[in-house]
């Protein structure tokens, strides 16, 4: 099904990436009432990890702003499969999180994970923004730089 979203998305020049399987024992989305969960995503594109490293130390705020972005479009991939194919669907971004790999010193967690809600915005303009958690941690799954999770409210 091709709409207003995915329109909005080839005019961006934006490719989602394919849908990635769970890694342990969870499901990559899930449907309550009008919300949808995605779960935490990584930087996998192709099946491959990218942006492998902590901010701060191998990574500085522009490759981690890229990391983020690239979780937001596997998280637009699994929103769009809970959609049923239909991003029109989406009425608004409710919450993103995301969690940044980081050293103790490093402080910019927010404007890595703009990178995500930036995305977020370009793609469904003013439903496209939401509320956000921006944590620094001490490691991420596969050593990757930048996990993102997100809540939507669809129709």
């Amino acid at each position: 099904m091709s709409g207003r979203i995915d329109a909005r998305l080839k005019e961006l020049g934006i490719e989602l990436p394919q849908a990635t399987a769970p890694v342990a024992n969870y499901v990559p989305y899930t449907v309550a009432g009008s919300l949808v969960i995605v779960s935490g995503q990584v930087t996998l594109w192709g099946g491959k990890v990218e942006y492998v490293g902590k901010l701060g130390r191998e990574l500085g705020v522009e490759d981690g702003q890229k990391a983020a972005r690239l979780c937001a479009l596997n998280i637009l991939t699994h929103l769009k499969t809970a959609c049923g194919g239909d991003l029109d669907r989406v009425k608004r971004v409710v919450r993103l999180g995301g969690f940044v790999n980081c050293t103790p010193e490093f402080t910019e967690m927010p404007q890595v994970v703009n990178g995500a809600s930036d995305l977020m915005v370009e793609v469904f303009g003013s439903a496209g923004r939401h509320a956000r958690a921006a944590v620094g941690v001490a490691s991420l799954p596969l050593g990757v730089a930048v996990e993102v999770e997100a809540m939507f409210e669809i129709a």
